[in-house]
């Protein structure tokens, strides 16, 4: 538990650098200004602890996933919500990664709104 508030970031659930790597069709700079400042989504940008974040990265769940194993579930499925507010492609080895934590998580539910 973090208790000051110094010690917390603001991350991009999926990582900016994971997202441009995503894109189906190129972006323009109002686009990825509007996922940047995603506000309608209570997932795109979250706190966390910097130390979470500087581990984190650029990194997709084939790459890295939170310690907290009871997590991982969230975790898959809010990254799983994300991509798909934002009609952003996966590559295998994601997708393998993602196949594994659903596996792992039958009662988890994955929900979206799309972007505008």
């Amino acid at each position: 538990m973090v208790t000051d508030a110094a010690r917390l970031d603001v991350d991009h659930f999926v990582p900016l650098a994971e997202v441009y790597d995503s894109e189906q069709v190129l972006w323009s700079a109002a686009r990825r200004e509007a996922y940047a400042n995603d506000q309608g989504s209570p997932d795109t940008l979250i706190a966390v602890s910097a130390a979470s974040n500087r581990s984190k990265a650029d990194k997709d769940p084939a790459e890295w996933l939170p310690t907290d194993g009871s997590y991982r579930c969230t975790y898959a499925a809010t990254w799983v919500a994300t991509k798909l507010r934002w009609d952003l492609a996966v590559d295998e080895n994601e997708h393998q990664a993602l196949l594994g934590l659903a596996e792992d998580c039958p009662t988890t539910t994955v929900v979206y709104e799309p972007a505008p």
